[in-house]
């Protein structure tokens, strides 16, 4: 997963390129986009359980908002994937049936958790993280990928965004447009489940604390974002409030609360190792 990844929408242009710059990279999405979905797809054929994340997944469950992402200027570097580790033999042999080449170095030195494929053919470029995502913090996949069809559930999505803990101005918009898009509940299909994300938040401090760190900076930055009304910045306010009440309710564990006592006086999170390219 590349930090700068992201598309503006699978059918929508780039601001600030020209008309050619803007075609050219539109029609590079769309092929990016339908090479995704033929990878999930040839995966359910064989049983495998590839879902998207990332960017293209923001984009695939937000039709209606990703327009937000036309003012970043962003261009699509490539398709990243969660997979299970028990079925990682499985997706090697279908990606080199694809076409694809894994790289030698990324497979030998962090193999057991990410491998990074290239196709020459078509210059796609396919990032598979297996059975977490490790990042600042740890999100886990274990029994969470067979909740969608197409990309790792809503709530993992947004704890994608949330865990980094030097957020940027994508990770925000993409966050607002995926609050605007789904609700926040309990349970129920196309929402994010909150009742998972607070589960998660009251074993670990440091990933509670950037969380809710960044789910503040979420809300404060929709007061400027102009390109939205005064209804839709209210309904995203009202479900990130929503979200800190269930995550402040949600009773924390004892290893919580000892670590709550340090603070961020102590470094709370991981650094971020660059693999592949």
């Amino acid at each position: 997963m590349n930090d700068t990844n992201g598309v503006t929408g699978f059918t929508g242009g780039i601001g600030g390129r020209s008309v050619q710059s803007q075609k050219d990279v539109v029609e590079r999405e769309k092929l990016m986009k339908t090479e995704a979905e033929s990878i999930v797809a040839e995966g359910r054929k064989r049983d495998l359980h590839l879902r998207l994340l990332g960017a293209m997944a923001f984009q695939a469950r937000c039709p209606r908002y990703n327009f937000l992402t036309v003012k970043l200027n962003r261009a699509l570097s490539d398709i990243d994937f969660a997979a299970y580790s028990t079925e990682k033999n499985k997706i090697d042999k279908m990606m080199r049936e694809l076409g694809y080449a894994d790289q030698p170095m990324v497979s030998a030195l962090f193999g057991s958790k990410r491998m990074i494929w290239d196709n020459k053919s078509n210059g796609m470029h396919v990032d598979v993280f297996f059975d977490k995502l490790e990042m600042n913090h740890t999100i886990p996949f274990l029994n969470r990928l067979e909740l969608e069809d197409l990309t790792i559930p809503l709530s993992d999505m947004l704890l994608e965004k949330m865990q980094i803990v030097h957020i940027n101005e994508k990770d925000i918009v993409d966050s607002i447009m995926l609050l605007l898009e789904h609700d926040v509940t309990n349970s129920g299909p196309d929402t994010i489940d909150a009742h998972y994300l607070g589960k998660m938040l009251s074993n670990e401090w440091g990933f509670y604390y950037t969380v809710t760190t960044n789910l503040r900076k979420v809300q404060d930055r929709l007061a400027t974002l102009t390109e939205l009304g005064e209804e839709d910045r209210a309904r995203v306010s009202s479900r990130i409030e929503t979200l800190l009440k269930i995550i402040e309710d949600r009773p924390k564990t004892l290893a919580w609360k000892i670590r709550a006592r340090v603070g961020a006086r102590s470094k709370w999170y991981d650094d971020v190792d660059s693999v592949g390219g």
